[in-house]
C-alpha cells in the first residue's frame, strides 16, 4: 500500500507547489480498464479523502497506444496532463521527447523525498532509466509475461518423459 501512496504523493509533491489554499487538481490519464481501472480510481478517490490540498482526477484515454496519442497532442497543444500511465513500449518514445516529460528522479529530488530505484528489478530500472542511472519514469507495473505448464498432462500426451 505504501507505493501506491508514493506515486500518488509523488505527483502532489514534486509537481506543485503553491501559496494558494485553494485545492490544486492533478490530471492523471491512464488505460487501465476493467477491475485494474477500478482499483486506479480507489487509489486516487482514498489519496484525495486523505487531505484536502491535492485532488487527483484519474481519467481512462482508452488504450494505451490511445492513451500516449492523446497526451502528446495534449502536450503539443499545451495542455498535457500532470500524469500519464504509458506502457512499456511507448515509454521509450515518451523518455526520448525532450522537455515532454519530468524525469521521476528530478521530481524526487526537487520534492526532497526519498526515492530509492534499487527497490525495483535491475531489469526495471535499467529500462527505466537513462544511461546516467537516472530514472526517467516511474514504473508503476511493469509487466511480466509468464508461462504455465501442466507437467502432468504433458506427461500423459507424451511430451515430457
Amino acid at each position: 500500500m505504501r507505493f501506491k501512496h508514493l506515486t500518488l504523493a509523488m505527483a502532489a509533491a514534486g509537481l506543485f507547489s503553491t501559496g494558494a489554499h485553494a485545492q490544486t487538481e492533478i490530471q492523471w490519464w491512464h488505460s487501465m480498464g476493467g477491475a485494474l481501472g477500478e482499483a486506479l480510481n480507489e487509489l486516487a478517490t482514498n489519496f484525495n479523502a486523505s487531505q484536502k490540498e491535492y485532488k487527483v482526477v484519474a481519467t481512462f484515454k482508452g488504450s494505451y497506444p490511445e492513451s500516449m496519442t492523446a497526451a502528446i497532442a495534449a502536450f503539443r497543444a499545451g495542455n498535457a496532463p500532470h500524469l500519464l500511465q504509458v506502457f512499456e513500449v511507448g515509454t521509450a518514445t515518451m523518455m526520448a521527447a525532450k522537455g515532454a516529460i519530468v524525469p521521476v528522479a528530478k521530481v524526487m529530488t526537487d520534492a526532497k523525498e526519498k526515492f530509492e530505484p534499487k527497490a525495483y528489478l535491475p531489469t526495471v530500472t535499467g529500462y527505466y532509466s537513462d544511461s546516467k542511472g537516472n530514472m526517467l519514469s516511474f514504473p508503476f507495473n511493469s509487466s511480466t509475461i509468464m508461462f504455465y505448464v501442466n507437467k502432468d498432462a504433458f506427461k500423459k500426451a507424451s511430451l515430457l518423459t
